[in-house]
């Protein structure tokens, strides 16, 4: 009977449908793990696949490469070498599975197929997979492994009748993305599985960005009696081997590395770096293109691709109109030379003359109103656009939560791009990101150190500068406000009555429930950004463009 076990956290960053270069990166830290002298190897969900492939794993062809990788990665087990626990899909009898392959003497030893698929929030596994009846634990080399697929470590029912049939150690591949309060919530259900099995539990989990979402890692192992015995770091891949011995009461892990939480600002920022890298890197971007307008969202949003990317693939353009104040000139210079980015000066006005003119018929006795300041925003997004066409870089859009949600956005203007870094980000908390980032140098950073964006970008009244004198808070309510009512509306459901409880003003409630519906149609056709907040625009919040419905317990509504 194996009475010691060294169990590698394959912590990695996979990329979806890269089914051979995946692989190739399981053999790597597989062997990495045997010069550590491990017994078993464990990847996160899909690992093979790539985390959430979607609809690509219905394609049979995708399948049937998926399947044969698994064979192959198998032999890598042969002789002496480590055991594997690898996630792919597999299909019988017509149905289709979220799969783990534990891989041991050169074959595939033992498959387990996730019980509990999610269908909420951003995920719909309901989908695309099958579900699989409830299972009993694995025989590996003289020891029970109760293997189960994220979900299932969320609910009691797959961890109780795996320890009901027997199972020594609970084994949960993950594919968790990141939000806010994330990294407490896995450890919660980690928790409360090993109090209700009196088991001992690994979670591993991805660590990378695939679209708009940001998987963080901080893959763990818990001891019986819930001390938390390993935890690897947020925000990279890493392999962390633990040592595992049978007592009297069963196994127990010895306390090994644990890395600190990272939360708050600090976790945004990395959930925010680690996101553009990663769309930017895996679709063979480049750089990035985007326009500098000496405004603090434009600003952060530099600060990030700087240190996402480094200095040398970051290019800014600065295009100033007759309402561009010599203040954001000198504002937008000053944050491209802290960066050390690139920043060239394209003037609109000519453009903005020759839209004025070509519309003068057309347009004749209608006043100036939004009309001529979207045509602004609209030129320099042809310009961006225009840098992108001809030399390849990908367009950035800078706005942020706060302006999505209530429609204070142009399109095809300033959300036209590929990625929006800010749209899971309130203006308030940019504010907040920006102060951060002046006082810390962020962990793998490829920026600067020290103060990056000029003190005045932050504390200056925001403007959008498309007309003279304009402030932001001359449309919208103070940010402050603001962001209160929409992530009452947003993230919290709430009724409108509860959020006047709160102290809003009721007619400010009502305007500002009224634009979020309005602008869904601008929403959908917004660039992918990084998901930060429980609810982000895009996979978690689906609501009706054509929406007739508004509190109507607001009088002002009635």
């Amino acid at each position: 009977m194996t009475d010691r076990l060294k169990i590698a956290i394959a912590q990695i960053n996979p990329t979806v449908g890269a089914i051979s270069a995946n692989a190739e990166k399981i053999r790597a830290f597989h062997a990495h793990a045997a010069e550590a002298g491990a017994d078993l190897v464990v990847f996160p969900e899909l690992c093979v696949l790539g985390y959430p492939p979607e609809d690509l794993v219905l394609k049979p062809a995708f399948q049937r490469r998926a399947l044969e990788t698994v064979g192959e990665l198998a032999r890598a087990t042969a002789g002496d070498a480590p055991a594997m626990v690898v996630g792919a899909c597999r299909t019988e009898d017509g149905k289709l599975y979220n799969a783990q392959f534990l891989l041991d003497g050169g074959e595939i030893a033992g498959i387990r197929d996730k019980h509990d698929l999610p269908n909420y929030g951003v995920f719909d596994e309901v989908r695309v997979f099958d579900s699989a009846p409830l299972q009993s634990p694995l025989d590996f080399r003289g020891v029970r492994l109760g293997l189960m697929t994220c979900e299932d470590m969320w609910f009691p029912e797959v961890p109780e009748c795996l320890a009901e049939t027997g199972a020594e150690i609970l084994i949960a591949p993950h594919g968790s993305p990141f939000e806010l309060g994330k990294v407490d919530t896995r450890l919660a259900h980690g928790g409360a599985r090993v109090r209700e099995t009196g088991l001992p539990l690994i979670m591993v989990n991805q660590v990378g960005g695939q679209d708009e979402l940001v998987f963080d890692g901080t893959s763990f192992a818990l001891n019986a009696d819930g001390t938390l015995a390993a935890r690897a770091p947020a925000w990279q891949e890493s392999l962390i081997v633990t040592d595992w011995r049978r007592g009297d009461n069963g196994w127990s892990c010895e306390k090994t590395e644990i890395a600190p939480e990272t939360e708050g600002l600090e976790a945004i920022y990395q959930a925010l770096v680690l996101g553009l890298r990663d769309y930017v890197g895996k679709n063979r971007f480049p750089g990035v293109v985007f326009g500098l307008s000496g405004g603090v969202d434009s600003a952060l949003t530099a600060a990030i691709a700087a240190d996402a990317l480094g200095p040398d693939k970051v290019w800014c353009l600065m295009m100033p109109s007759r309402y561009t104040s010599e203040e954001s000139l000198i504002d937008a210079r000053a944050t491209a030379e802290a960066l050390g980015i690139r920043l060239d000066t394209i003037s609109i006005a000519p453009m903005v003359g020759a839209f004025g003119g070509a519309l003068t018929d057309t347009f004749a006795d209608r006043a100036a109103d939004a009309t001529e300041e979207n045509i602004q925003s609209r030129i320099r997004g042809m310009l961006v656009m225009a840098l992108s066409n001809k030399f390849g870089h990908m367009v950035v859009a800078t706005g942020n939560k706060s302006e999505m949600s209530v429609g204070y956005a142009t399109l095809y203007g300033d959300l036209c791009g590929g990625y929006a870094v800010l749209k899971d980000v309130y203006k308030t908390t940019v504010f907040g990101l920006c102060n951060w980032r002046n006082q810390h140098h962020p962990a793998g950073a490829l920026g600067p150190e020290g103060h990056v964006i000029p003190e005045n970008v932050i504390t200056k009244p925001p403007s959008a500068e498309l007309k003279a004198d304009q402030r932001d808070e001359d449309s919208l309510p103070p940010y402050e406000a603001l962001d209160d009512i929409l992530e009452c509306l947003v993230e919290g459901e709430m009724g409108a009555r509860d959020i006047v409880a709160r102290g809003h003003d009721e007619a400010t409630v009502a305007r500002v429930e009224n634009l979020l519906y309005v602008a869904e149609y601008k929403r959908r056709q917004a660039p992918p950004g990084v998901k930060i907040t429980a609810k982000n625009f895009g996979r978690d919040r689906r609501y009706p463009i054509t929406n007739g419905f508004r509190d109507v317990s607001l009088k002002v509504w009635s």
